[in-house]
């Protein structure tokens, strides 16, 4: 899919976002812990989404979607085995792991990938007591029930984390995990495992606590609470291009850090409970505060400031007046798209693949870009509608990768944009 988008045009008025993508993920795959059926309301149309269903129904569930519900329903797991094709397909297919362990008690993982990539989710599953072998380039898990467990995992891994939490909800009677990741998607999952019967304490700290039941978890429904990467997205694009308008349906702890980190460059979001609003900004100026005198962004594990949005931000400093500087800490090559923006007339020295330095602002002009990285996306789409002029985005399916109908959502706020799916 091809768009071609003419910058230059203030966006206004309210937009939605859609339910966060990664919580639906988890979530799919907590559903296959019960016979029962559980709802999803909310739930995104993303390609993400789709291919987790998929390998969902190949695995024995069987759904029915009806707009944004969508009704999973799991009475036997009819396979042990997590394919290379079911990972390509879906990277978050590993969480499969967790309910053909309690449903079938082994399976086998098939990937092509280095096995170094999920060390942290293998050394887990054994610090849990669960017999994990390298067996003919895979991995065989045999899984065991335990009374009382306390864990560090090596690093905050949201996948490792939730498949731990969904273990601890099944197999233990009380799981400590320390160092786990706790995204607003982590948090959702641990409600979502609440209704079923699990015990979660600590959501939103990186020491949680549970406590697993006897009984098998049971059926519910659950409402995913909106994408908090997607709001911060598009609050940025609203003021960038001059706009003002209204986020609807936003949680105030989801935005604080971000609003914060904004904020530094010259960006304000005013976030109350359910909503986040944005002013009109008629020129955007790095904080000029001697505690913030080299204006660094750096991204951290939550509740640091996402590296999902290091690519947004990397284009507000684009447009503020002042120096930055874009610190990705968490991974090797998040910056590279910033050939893009240089290629676009922004000035930015990239130093190494963690630091990139700033200096706004700074006029884009449309270019022909393609294949915008999934995590950069909204970035790159930002730059195209504050650019003067005509930019072709190539390969923009990406954009629907983790987010619903985000171009027809901005196109209501007075983008334009154009779609050409040949």
């Amino acid at each position: 899919m091809r768009i071609r988008v003419e910058g230059g045009h203030a966006l206004n008025g309210t937009y939605k976002p859609s339910g966060n993508g990664n919580a639906a993920i988890a979530m799919l795959a907590a559903s296959m812990l019960t016979e029962q059926p559980v709802i999803l309301q909310n739930m995104p149309d993303t390609t993400n989404v789709q291919a987790m269903l998929d390998v969902a129904e190949r695995l024995g569930a069987v759904y029915s979607r009806a707009g944004n519900t969508v009704t999973i329903q799991t009475p036997q797991l009819v396979r042990r085995v997590i394919t290379s094709e079911d990972t390509d397909a879906a990277l978050g297919a590993l969480l499969y792991l967790a309910p053909i362990l309690v449903r079938r008690d082994y399976v086998r993982l098939e990937v092509d990938f280095p096995l170094n990539r999920i060390r942290t989710h293998l050394e887990a599953l054994r610090d849990l007591g669960l017999d994990v072998i390298n067996v003919e380039g895979a991995v065989e898990i045999r899984s065991t029930k335990w009374d009382y467990k306390d864990i560090i995992l090596t690093q905050t891994s949201v996948t490792a984390t939730a498949i731990v939490m969904m273990l601890a909800a099944c197999l233990g009677k009380e799981t400590i995990i320390h160092n786990a990741a706790s995204e607003p998607h982590l948090q959702q999952l641990g409600h979502l495992l609440e209704r079923m019967g699990a015990q979660v304490q600590g959501l939103s700290s990186n020491v949680l606590h549970i406590f697993g039941k006897e009984q098998p978890l049971h059926g519910t429904d659950y409402t995913i609470e909106c994408d908090h990467i997607e709001a911060a997205s598009v609050a940025a694009i609203i003021a960038l291009t001059g706009g003002r308008g209204q986020i609807k349906g936003t949680r105030q702890p989801d935005l604080r850090m971000i609003a914060k980190i904004y904020q530094r460059l010259g960006l304000h979001l005013d976030v109350d409970q359910h909503d986040t609003f944005i002013g009109r900004h008629e020129l955007l100026t790095v904080s000029n505060r001697e505690e913030d005198v080299d204006s660094s962004i750096e991204t951290a594990p939550w509740p640091g400031f996402p590296s999902d949005l290091v690519a947004i931000a990397t284009v507000i400093a684009t447009q503020a007046r002042g120096t930055s500087l874009i610190h990705e800490k968490l991974y090797n090559n998040r910056l590279i798209f910033v050939d893009k923006l240089k290629a676009m007339g922004a000035q930015i020295v990239l130093c190494d693949p963690h630091r990139a330095i700033v200096v706004g602002r700074s006029p884009l002009y449309p270019i022909y870009m393609d294949s915008p990285d999934v995590r950069t996306g909204l970035g790159m789409l930002a730059a195209a509608l504050i650019a003067e002029g005509e930019t072709v985005i190539d390969n923009a399916q990406a954009l629907s990768q983790n987010f619903d109908r985000v171009l027809n959502k901005l196109k209501n706020l007075g983008a334009k944009i154009v779609v050409e799916t040949a």
